[in-house]
């Protein structure tokens, strides 16, 4: 990326920039899903991985629509929560049950909360710019994403959690 001149590179480097970070989730969300026990969490996974595969074509419809090159910035950020997530989850966390699902949620959260920053800030550029539709489609995306953190909140608090301290 060179140094943006305008909001408007500001605005399509970090659609650039999210779709690499969704890209980034997605692959390690594929090599997670099988380590979960929970069926709910298992379920949820699965869902989030076509979630965020929606979400990447619609990043690469507003970049199109932007007349920019449809391509990803590589996401530094997305890829130090995927070390940590892969570090926890598949080489040196608990090797299953519900401690390794405490340890799922908990990485999922992480890299969801990235998401809701990255999809918050496009979409305000987005208004700044007066690009409405843009603005909506960010703006509901960064609304399925919360859904799926507040929903992993739950799962947490109502299941896996209470059967990790089972463990104990």
């Amino acid at each position: 990326m060179s140094t943006p001149e305008d909001l408007k590179e500001i605005y399509t480097d970090e659609l650039k920039d999210l779709w690499s970070a969704n890209d980034q989730m997605k692959r390690v969300l594929k090599k997670i899903v099988s380590k979960a026990s929970d069926a709910t969490l298992k379920d949820m996974l699965t869902k989030s991985q076509a979630g965020i595969e929606k979400h990447t074509d619609m990043l690469k419809e507003l970049i199109a629509g932007q007349g920019e090159k449809v391509s990803k910035e590589h996401c530094k950020g997305m890829e130090g929560l995927v070390t940590e997530a892969t570090k926890h989850v598949i080489e040196e966390g608990p090797k299953k049950g519900p401690l390794r699902d405490v340890i799922i949620i908990a990485q999922y959260q992480r890299m969801s909360h990235y998401g809701i920053a990255g999809f918050g800030t496009a979409a305000a550029f987005a208004k700044a710019l007066g690009l409405t539709a843009d603005n909506k489609k960010l703006r509901d995306a960064t609304k399925d994403i919360y859904g799926g953190d507040e929903y992993m909140t739950r799962l947490a608090e109502t299941s896996v959690n209470l059967k990790a301290e089972a463990t104990a």
